[in-house]
């Protein structure tokens, strides 16, 4: 008996520490969020290159929110372009880290709009997710209205966290076509692959739901993933797909989340090339 209650006096302090310590998990979870979502001083919210570097013509614009927020972008311009590209960048960094893949989408001739979110790079404000969503909108508005662009001629584009604000634009805007780039089905989902011991699909304030968006899209669209993306799980890719409706393609690249673009050379640029042409060929 002595024994047994030594060692309920020893566990129930230990279940208590434990349990508080849960709790104070949970809570940061909860709160910071927002820090773990987001990454706009991750390199930094310098601009440390443009367009220019690489040889490729563009413009700085700036337009506002419906809510009233400066967003900040660049416009590169393609020679001969056949239409245009609507860019949406993943978390971290801002436009001047995405030059790679200006590079690519000029080649493919295609002139591209990339912007920066809210809180990130050039642009004012603080970030959220709502926020996003009317930064998307504005760029649309921009093109389609301050520069008299025919939707029809104009490609989504989103990679990671940039991938549920273009499909979430997209089901209410209708491009040509929307390419979604290595992207989460959903915020809750993401988290409950990185967080398995935690509640989080109950503590998620962020839902990016880009597979209910996803869904509503009447546009084509191609999904590109990697199996080896060490971020963000490759089942996310082909459930986007499955949500999808038709039109749609798939597109299975190599390398991780960061560099799959570039490592899988032709096979991604090929994919872009083909998906792209026959959007605007249909036009």
């Amino acid at each position: 008996m002595e024994k047994r209650n030594a060692m309920m006096n020893f566990l129930v302090p230990l279940i208590i520490v434990a349990g508080l310590l849960y709790a104070l998990l949970c809570a940061y979870l909860f709160f910071m969020q927002s820090r773990l979502l987001y990454y706009p001083n991750l390199p930094g919210r310098e601009l440390r290159a443009d367009p220019a570097d690489i040889g490729l013509e563009y413009e700085s614009v700036a337009f506002h929110t419906s809510d009233n927020v400066r967003i900040h972008g660049w416009f590169v311009k393609a020679k001969q372009a056949r239409g245009t590209l609507l860019f949406f960048h993943g978390n971290a960094g801002n436009i001047s880290h995405r030059l790679d893949s200006l590079r690519i989408f000029n080649r493919l001739g295609l002139s591209a709009l990339i912007i920066d979110y809210r809180g990130y790079g050039q642009s004012g404000g603080r970030v959220s997710e709502e926020g996003t969503y009317l930064d998307a909108r504005a760029a649309w508005e921009h093109l389609t209205i301050t520069r008299g662009l025919d939707p029809q001629r104009i490609i989504v584009f989103g990679r990671s966290l940039g991938g549920a604000v273009a499909a979430h634009l997209s089901a209410v805007h209708p491009p040509a076509g929307l390419i979604l780039e290595s992207v989460f089905t959903s915020v809750p989902d993401l988290a409950a692959s990185l967080y398995p011991f935690f509640p989080v699909r109950l503590l998620s304030r962020y839902k990016y739901d880009a597979r209910r968006s996803v869904r509503d899209v009447s546009s084509p669209v191609l999904v590109i993933h990697s199996p080896e993306d060490e971020i963000i799980p490759f089942e996310n890719g082909l459930a986007l797909f499955d949500s999808a409706g038709e039109p749609k393609t798939f597109l299975q690249i190599r390398g991780g989340h960061n560099d799959g673009f570039l490592v899988s050379g032709s096979l991604y640029y090929n994919g872009l090339d083909e998906f792209i042409s026959a959007c605007l060929e249909e036009q």
